[in-house]
């Protein structure tokens, strides 16, 4: 689902340091006694939209990079529109909202409105996920990560963002994005590719096949739990999932077939069983088994 994103708020200014403040009525340039040029700047997520008011980063480079290597910041705003006194030279400014940015070279004087439009082509993402058919999911066990659809020289796709919470609105160029859900931190991932529109949010919801599960080691079925207890899970095919020590560890696992392994005073007990997506449940391992 997609919805258009609502900006609001009063513009920003920023100055060049020893320069005084000025605010111009219209878009175009106003040259100063001294020389300078006074120019507002302004940034829309789309070449049709309205210009942002809120949530922008922006920064002004010199080109000419110092001793190491990087472009010296000449000033820096924080907010919607912005108002920079410029000498006549070359600048390189980038702005940014959220993730998204963008970047252009302004030359001043400089006379033609679209060098002060900054186009994002930028849109939100906020990203859900439910356990099963509907089940909700706690916050504290639910993480994602966005990635580069794009793959570098060693086949790796970049990461662009991690530890992304539930519900929160992640500002990033419009592009198709490799997501990674986790729920539980044992082998509940899912991976999706997610296309972000420009001017758009996109809400996507993810669905696991998992369940969150409880262990207990216990005298008699429905038993309190067995203190001091060292736990292995295994797969279907024997490989080594997850260890933990206590009464009733909780864990996440995806859909599946598992072996319980319960180790107590140098003895081991076991028990295979299955996760169902979205059904959380106990899983007892009895002492006589």
């Amino acid at each position: 689902m997609a919805q258009e994103i609502e900006t609001l708020t009063a513009p920003s200014s920023a100055l060049f340091p020893g320069l005084t403040e000025f605010a111009p009525q219209s878009m175009a340039p106003t040259e100063t006694p001294e020389g300078t040029y006074n120019i507002r700047l302004e940034a829309k997520l789309t070449g049709d939209g309205a210009p942002l008011k809120h949530g922008l980063v922006w920064r002004v480079f010199d080109p000419t990079t110092d001793e190491s290597g990087k472009m010296p910041l000449l000033a820096q705003s924080e907010g919607g529109e912005a108002l920079f006194e410029f000498e006549p030279g070359e600048y390189l400014v980038h702005v940014a909202f959220g993730l998204a940015g963008v970047t252009k070279k302004l030359i001043v004087p400089v006379y033609a409105a679209d060098n002060r439009d900054f186009i994002l082509n930028a849109g939100g993402l906020v990203l859900d996920a439910v356990s099963g058919n509907d089940g909700r999911i706690p916050i504290s066990k639910l993480s994602f990560s966005i990635y580069a659809d794009e793959r570098d020289d060693n086949e790796q796709r970049p990461l662009v963002i991690a530890k992304v919470k539930p519900n929160q609105i992640v500002r990033l160029n419009e592009g198709t994005y490799h997501v990674v859900s986790e729920y539980g931190n044992v082998n509940a991932v899912i991976r999706s590719d997610i296309r972000v529109e420009a001017g758009k949010l996109t809400e996507a919801t993810i669905q696991h096949r998992a369940a969150n599960l409880t262990l207990k080691l216990v005298a008699e079925e429905g038993g309190e739990a067995i203190a001091d207890t060292a736990w292995s899970i295994t797969n279907s095919a024997g490989d080594l999932i997850s260890e933990s020590v206590g009464a009733f560890p909780s864990l996440v696992l995806a859909e599946g077939q598992y072996t319980a392994i319960a180790r107590h005073k140098d003895n081991l007990y076991r028990r295979d069983f299955q996760v169902v997506a979205g059904r959380d449940t106990d899983v007892e391992v009895i002492l006589d088994q």
